[in-house]
């Protein structure tokens, strides 16, 4: 194949009209806890293809903007969040989906990514979503195009990566208690914690959480208050934090 120039332009014997077009959209499975619940976010679409179905929130990638910009820029325009608290979530690419007729339109090629954030505020339908709302996971039934496998995905990266990484920081506040920090993991797993194992785990892993000077929290029970803790400065767990 003859290589460009060194201006970076086309050598003179390539037509891009030659080769098939397609496009390339990116889909957002994005989660949070509600009412100690893991919830994801879903918009109703409000055009054909799948016209009325749940489906992620996403779109097309515009011509002069970057996956991750246009997974942004989807975020708010479909779901109504501020860009402040778009920007504010974690967001990381989750997988490249490509099977040919995943698009009933024409070739699309997704780029998937998937956001985390605490305690999310309720959304609203904008651009071509008539609806958006946060829906417990699991209890979402079948979504448009591919969706149902994306998010699937989504959920066993974040389950998975719960395990060796400080990732359940991102689904809590600034400011938190271990007990919270243990719903997270009850909520994505799915399995229910011995407190103590998880307090000693928690506590004896260099860099997981940091404790926070001030009154400690009252959490509704009938235990003392809990103390209160931050974010470490690690990113990885070690040892790993094995779900049962």
């Amino acid at each position: 194949m003859t290589a460009p120039d060194q201006q970076g332009s086309h050598p003179p014997d390539y037509d891009p009209r030659a080769f098939p077009p397609f496009a390339v959209t990116v889909d957002l499975a994005v989660f949070t806890l509600r009412a100690d619940r893991l919830h994801v976010l879903l918009i109703r679409r409000g055009q054909t293809p799948y016209q009325g179905d749940w489906a992620l929130p996403g779109g097309f990638v515009r011509p002069r903007e970057s996956a991750g910009g246009a997974a942004r820029r989807e975020l708010a325009e479909e779901t109504g969040l501020s860009e402040a608290t778009a920007a504010h979530l974690h967001l990381e690419q989750l997988a490249t989906y490509s099977e040919p007729d995943r698009d009933p339109r024409m070739r699309v090629v997704s780029v998937a990514y998937t956001a985390l954030g605490p305690g999310l505020p309720e959304p609203r339908g904008g651009g071509d979503a008539a609806d958006a709302r946060w829906l417990p996971y699991g209890t979402q039934g079948p979504l448009a195009f591919d969706h149902d496998a994306i998010l699937a995905d989504a959920h066993r990266r974040i389950g998975a990566k719960l395990e060796y990484t400080c990732l359940a920081t991102a689904f809590c506040p600034p400011v938190f208690t271990l007990g919270e920090l243990r719903g997270v993991y009850e909520a994505v797993w799915g399995v229910e914690l011995d407190r103590p194992n998880f307090r000693r785990k928690v506590l004896s892993t260099p860099g997981f959480v940091q404790a926070v000077d001030g009154p400690p929290k009252l959490t509704g029970g009938r235990g003392k208050p809990a103390a209160l803790y931050r974010a470490g400065g690690a990113t990885a767990l070690h040892p790993p934090l094995l779900r049962p």
